[in-house]
């Protein structure tokens, strides 16, 4: 395992992520939205609104911003929710070109080595 494998890993994954770009744009929206709906009833500026939401959905949480109202809390309990759903969208991805990586890097070695031994057999 070598470049190769890293190569035919990273291309598999942005074509995983390629096709599935409308779902991660739409719950990214999702958080946004939402952020903006925390921030205006909350009475924050937009911009804190979304660093709000965004910390929140990939789970990071530093806890310098926290809403104090119940639906804002139960927000943002939706958007870590939303996040956890696309961080688990990702991970499904990078499994996948994972295993598509190391299938063909074990076909290429497979077949590497029968070339090699062919002509001690002819």
């Amino acid at each position: 395992m070598g470049v190769k494998f890293t190569l035919d890993f990273l291309s598999t994954l942005v074509e995983l992520i390629g096709a599935i770009s409308p779902v991660l744009f739409f719950l990214l929206g999702v958080v946004a939205m939402l952020a903006i709906l925390i921030a205006r009833l909350e009475g924050w500026p937009i911009s804190e609104g979304l660093y709000f939401g965004f910390i929140t959905a990939t789970t990071v949480g530093y806890g310098d911003i926290r809403p104090t109202k119940p639906i804002t809390r139960f927000l943002a309990v939706a958007i870590a929710f939303v996040g956890l759903t696309m961080t688990g969208i990702v991970v499904a991805l990078a499994v996948e070109a994972m295993g598509y990586a190391y299938d063909a890097s074990a076909h290429a070695a497979a077949a590497y080595d029968v070339e090699s031994i062919a002509p001690a057999i002819c």
